[in-house]
């Protein structure tokens, strides 16, 4: 632990009656991250930053309090700053309970199908926090995006089986993107970010990662990482989303185009940024070509066969 820091962290006035102080290293945010205890107020979250992010993480704090008032299950907003002239600081509320994704395979089915429900009726409540418009549509910046990914794929030795359907299917229907929603994403949706107390959601975290763009585009997430993980979360999560009812031919659509970008550009995430894990990812995405049949099917086979 960086006793240097904590000094420093302890000369903000929230901060000075701090006990208890234990690093959090849990994700893959370049944040410098501590679990602070205070007498009489309980534990915080205290998120230390480069100064060269400044605008984005006061976005993000002022999005955290919007979002407070719109009823989002989110940490609370407790101070933020300047610690130095190189490192910025958040001071947030520590939602205490259950990385969701630990805790959600001890749950029965229909617990697990429960807590997905309500997270879907969360991420519905986050999708209405207005946004300002962008001058380049939803579609442009995806679109552009995507075919860099497009780029850095071809230069990886690693590669998917079948990409040559899997990129032709993307680029046959790119044009699905057009005249979407352009709202804010948490971009980071999955039960690793979600906290469960009582078997109960209780919480969102990790709001760091957000983005702007189509509502659907969340839900990407569902395939790669939460499926693997509780079949009947990601089937609630869905239906929570829709007040409980079946989702369109749009949805399933727009999900199966965005899960197959999401393949082509986690390809190059994962050897650029975490090449130890590239075994572990590509199973993944062998796994999410199966259940789309290499996207031949919009629906993915863990939904229509568990539903």
């Amino acid at each position: 632990m960086d006793n240097t820091l904590i000094d420093r962290l302890k000369q903000i006035p929230e901060l000075g009656q701090a006990t208890r102080i234990e690093p959090v290293m849990k994700g893959y945010s370049a944040d410098t991250k501590f679990k602070m205890f205070i007498p009489g107020q309980g534990h915080v979250l205290v998120r230390v930053y480069d100064i060269a992010e400044e605008w984005m993480k006061q976005r993000e704090y002022q999005y955290l309090q919007s979002m407070q008032q719109l009823g989002v299950l989110c940490p609370a907003t407790l101070g933020t700053g300047r610690l130095d002239e190189k490192n910025g600081y958040m001071i947030l509320s520590y939602i205490e309970g259950e990385d969701a994704s630990e805790r959600l395979p001890q749950l029965n089915e229909q617990q697990q199908w429960a807590v997905g429900l309500e997270a879907g009726a969360q991420l519905q409540l986050i999708h209405q926090l207005p946004m300002e418009g962008q001058i380049e549509s939803w579609y442009i910046r995806k679109s552009t995006k995507h075919q860099r990914y497009v780029e850095r794929y071809k230069q990886c030795p690693i590669v998917m089986k079948e990409d040559h359907v899997i990129l032709t299917f993307i680029a046959d229907h790119l044009g699905w993107m057009k005249n979407r929603p352009d709202g804010f994403q948490h971009d980071d949706f999955h039960p690793s970010n979600l906290v469960v107390k009582q078997d109960k959601l209780v919480g969102v975290i990790d709001f760091n990662r957000y983005d702007q763009g189509d509502p659907i585009h969340e839900f990407l997430k569902l395939g790669l990482f939460a499926s693997e993980i509780s079949i009947p979360y990601s089937i609630g999560q869905i239906q929570g989303y829709f007040d409980g009812n079946e989702p369109d031919e749009l949805f399933w659509r727009l999900y199966s185009l965005y899960t197959a970008m999401a393949l082509v550009s986690s390809v190059v995430w994962i050897q650029q940024v975490k090449p130890e894990e590239t075994l572990e990812m590509m199973a993944k995405i062998e796994r999410v070509r199966e259940d789309h049949d290499d996207f031949r099917s919009f629906i993915p086979r863990w939904y229509t066969l568990n539903r």
